[in-house]
């Protein structure tokens, strides 16, 4: 024990000096951090809800505006509905698309590919965004019996009359499309870069897409960073929205085939080859092609769509004519389909020593495939608009879409799918026990009002987060 003589009170305190200095500079660095990290937690915090208060303020605005131009929309698709036009001949349509978008200040370019037209509206600097729709009708006569059905008849390329309507919904696409092209060159503060507003012919051939790129579309006009198209849904709930990474849509091959015999009397047909049995033989081969050759997880239709010969009861003609479609999803299946068809063909014949017959595949139009990162960033913003429930991923269609084109000329693209019927309608369907019109029916029709109402601020919102002010070019 140290006894030595303490003088004074200095003296004993002295020696922890340092101690306490040292730690009350540590306690006020240490609380000094704390409310730092409290502040930086709190601006992160605030920066969020700063943020999605934007978002939904952004949102909101879009959805009040819809609301209050509907009737004028509702109008405008009426319009479109009651003055369809066939693939190849959307002269008058594209007139009036040009005319709406001359009318909010956007720059317009006609007769790209045949009666495409092109908008351009630019905002400052940023990124370029392609929002395509397509404009053609089908030749069916509407059976709707609404007030503004389609009443149109005109003659095809075959010289035939035929009615016209608008049975898959282009009728939706083109007043969607231009309800956005409304908003966006009213509301710039929302965006900044290029939109190209393209109206596309001839879909329904699965030639329009690829007119348009051979006309300059990529080379005439700002090229784009990303491209997006939506196509109504006949099965799906209006309020609903389906996505989907990868192949969405399908290949589509039509065929011809003729098969060839040898005419005569119904009376002697030993002194005959008759091309009808043997086309008949045919059909039922042709339907082992997907249920015997090709995988079973891969998606595949072959279907006969029309079968043609014979002129009266007891004549046995020379040839039977048949007309084909194929679907599939993957290069490799849509070839098999192709060279199963041939073989099967010249099979049927040979077996009963009829001449080989011609077989021409025509109107191709390849799988569309949503680009991956595009579709996944396009479903967040979905989702952030309408909710996780109203938002999801949905199965591949057998259907075509030559939007696809786009995508294979090198531009990412991706397609989404908003539902066209109300659920009230829906349930109606189920409890006929009957499934809802196909797009292509004659009965087919959307439920007008709740589609826009979902489709324009979809649109808008994706539009707008591809565009965002600020972004890197």
């Amino acid at each position: 024990m140290n006894t030595s003589k303490i003088t004074s009170c200095d003296d004993c305190c002295k020696p922890n000096q340092h101690l306490v200095a040292a730690t009350t500079e540590s306690v006020a660095k240490d609380t000094i951090g704390r409310w730092l990290a409290i502040l930086s937690g709190t601006m992160c915090i605030l920066l969020i809800v700063a943020s999605r208060s934007s978002y939904a303020e952004k949102a909101n605005n879009s959805r009040h505006w819809v609301s209050d131009n509907l009737p004028a929309l509702v109008e405008l698709y009426r319009h479109f509905h009651q003055t369809p036009e066939l693939s190849l001949q959307e002269k008058e349509t594209a007139a009036r698309v040009a005319k709406e978008l001359a009318d909010v200040g956007i720059t317009v370019i006609k007769d790209i590919g045949g009666h495409g037209v092109v908008g351009v509206l630019k905002n400052g600097a940023g990124k370029t965004l392609m929002l395509r729709s397509d404009m053609d009708a089908l030749p069916v006569v509407e059976q709707t019996g609404l007030p503004y059905a389609s009443k149109v008849r005109t003659t095809d390329a075959r010289g035939a009359t035929v009615g016209v309507m608008h049975a898959c919904g282009h009728d939706v696409h083109m007043t969607n499309l231009i309800a956005v092209a409304r908003y966006l060159a009213s509301h710039k503060g929302d965006w900044s870069g290029t939109i190209v507003f393209v109206f596309q012919p001839a879909e329904e051939l699965g030639a329009g897409a690829e007119a348009m790129i051979r006309d300059g579309l990529f080379s005439r006009f700002p090229r784009p960073d990303f491209a997006v198209a939506l196509h109504d849904s006949a099965d799906l709930a209006t309020g609903m929205i389906h996505y989907r990474a990868g192949y969405s849509m399908a290949n589509i091959d039509s065929v011809d085939i003729v098969v060839k015999g040898r005419g005569g009397h119904g009376a002697s047909p030993e002194s005959t080859i008759d091309p009808i049995v043997i086309a008949a033989k045919l059909v039922l081969d042709l339907q082992t092609i997907v249920s015997r050759e090709v995988k079973p997880i891969e998606p595949a239709v072959v279907t006969v769509g029309s079968i043609q010969g014979g002129t009266k009861h007891n004549i046995i003609s020379d040839e039977c004519r048949l007309q084909l479609t194929l679907r599939s999803l993957s290069p490799q299946v849509r070839q098999q389909l192709q060279d199963a068809v041939r073989r099967k063909a010249k099979a049927a014949a040979a077996s009963a020593g009829a001449p080989e017959p011609t077989v021409e595949v025509s109107e191709g139009t390849e799988a569309l495939f949503n680009d991956p990162e595009l579709t996944k960033r396009v479903a967040a913003t979905l989702k952030r608009e309408l909710g996780d429930d109203n938002v999801a991923e949905g199965e591949p269609v057998m259907g075509g879409e030559d939007f696809g084109a786009f995508g294979r000329a090198g531009v990412p693209i991706c397609m989404i799918r908003p539902g066209a019927v109300s659920q009230k309608r829906l349930d109606e369907f189920e409890a006929r026990q009957v499934p809802p019109n196909s797009l292509h029916s004659p009965l087919f029709y959307p439920d007008i009002e709740a589609t826009l109402t979902t489709g324009v601020p979809a649109t808008i919102a994706v539009a707008t987060d591809l565009l965002k002010p600020g972004q890197e070019k």
